[in-house]
């Protein structure tokens, strides 16, 4: 039997850390490490004191994606990258340098917080079906993105 890799270790706990998530359109986790070392994780799920999708339904906005098509998505939560890169700022850890493993292509939005605070390396499980400024993001700050599975994230959309 051999050993699973950093990459397939990381990601798999992703996927434990995602289970907390509280929206069911887009349940995901993420985890920040460095040098082999969780330093944050997040899931998706709402502000502390705010009220959860599965509790109070969802928050729901018109969203145009990059290719023109008009689609709804949930506002209600903070996505899981961007809760890990909170939890690690509320407790004055570092994350520059490190590597966020999470379950798709970051959005436009997590990949602008993630240049700004210094990771170095995003490894997906799958592609955004909307990644392509994050991909212009990564490239031009020099993040290395590595998508195992290259084939779209499938969720609900409404």
């Amino acid at each position: 039997m051999s050993r699973k890799s950093w990459d397939e270790y990381f990601l798999d706990i992703t996927v434990v850390v995602g289970e907390r998530g509280t929206c069911d359109r887009g349940k995901s986790g993420s985890v920040i490490v460095i040098d082999k070392r969780i330093v944050a994780t997040g899931y998706v799920g709402s502000a502390p004191g705010m009220p959860h999708c599965d509790e109070v339904g969802h928050l729901m906005r018109k969203v145009i994606d990059e290719d023109g098509h008009e689609s709804m998505h949930c506002v209600r939560t903070i996505h899981a990258e961007e809760n890990a890169i909170l939890q690690a700022a509320k407790y004055g850890i570092s994350v520059k340098g490190g590597t966020l493993y999470c379950k798709m292509t970051p959005c436009f939005r997590c990949a602008q917080m993630i240049s700004q605070v210094g990771i170095v390396r995003v490894v997906a499980m799958k592609r955004y079906h909307a990644d392509a400024l994050t991909r212009e993001i990564f490239q031009g700050k020099g993040i290395i993105l590595e998508v195992k599975d290259d084939t779209v994230e499938q969720y609900e959309k409404q």
